[in-house]
């Protein structure tokens, strides 16, 4: 996908502030954050919504929650966060790549 702006995070063509990365994801802070703590977490294979994945992503899936959960916890979001997922356009989607945001540890700062 060559016109995927988080396609090019991963490949490194665009600079994010990385948090954390593996061979299946990869976490970034989000440039318009709505909390003090909002992060984006993608997989590393371009799939275009949840509403795009089958079983055969369920293991990724998987490990998307599972690094959701960790990156919590390393983030110091003990006492809880929120995990979103826009759908399509209608569900808010406004990047057609899969993402989950992490967001938690109350509003943005104002800048």
């Amino acid at each position: 996908m060559t016109d995927c702006i988080f396609c090019k995070i991963i490949a490194k063509q665009i600079p994010a502030e990385r948090v954390y990365e593996d061979d299946k994801v990869v976490v970034f802070k989000d440039i318009h954050p709505k909390a003090r703590v909002h992060l984006l977490v993608i997989p590393t294979q371009h799939i275009q919504s949840l509403a795009h994945t089958s079983e055969t992503e369920a293991t990724l899936l998987a490990h998307m929650l599972l690094t959701v959960a960790n990156i919590a916890k390393e983030q110091g979001l003990n006492n809880g966060f929120r995990t979103l997922i826009n759908t399509g356009v209608a569900g808010g989607q406004e990047v057609d790549h899969l993402h989950f945001h992490l967001l938690g540890g109350g509003p943005a700062a104002k800048t």
